[in-house]
């Protein structure tokens, strides 16, 4: 399957909520809600809170992060495939807390940037 870049830098076919729902498998993202419930400590997230057709598909079926993400909605508005792209990459402070957080993104984003 071809990388899927998301506006942050993760690779949403590598994402197991992606997965299952593009084989479009109930049990799959009922599994993946229980694992995020337990790795993030949200009690309430559902099924349907993991049913995503990807970060950067704006008209898909869209995890509900996707709704509240900070860096998908300013990757939108300033229309670019990825942070990679934006001229704020390295004083962004959204992206830095972020990147904290999974610096294989950074990595991702880095070498992106490498190429433009």
């Amino acid at each position: 399957m071809d990388q899927l870049i998301a506006v942050c830098g993760l690779n949403c076919s590598q994402c197991e909520a992606y997965l299952a729902t593009q084989a479009n498998d109930e049990a799959a993202r009922e599994r993946v809600a229980i694992k995020w419930q337990q790795l993030y400590n949200a009690p309430g997230l559902t099924a349907a809170y993991v049913t995503c057709d990807g970060c950067v598909a704006f008209g898909g079926r869209q995890g509900g992060h996707c709704a509240e993400c900070e860096i998908r909605a300013c990757g939108s508005v300033h229309q670019i495939p990825n942070c990679a792209h934006c001229r704020e990459f390295d004083t962004c402070q959204k992206l830095a807390g972020f990147l904290n957080f999974v610096p294989e993104a950074r990595n991702v984003l880095q070498s992106i940037r490498s190429t433009l």
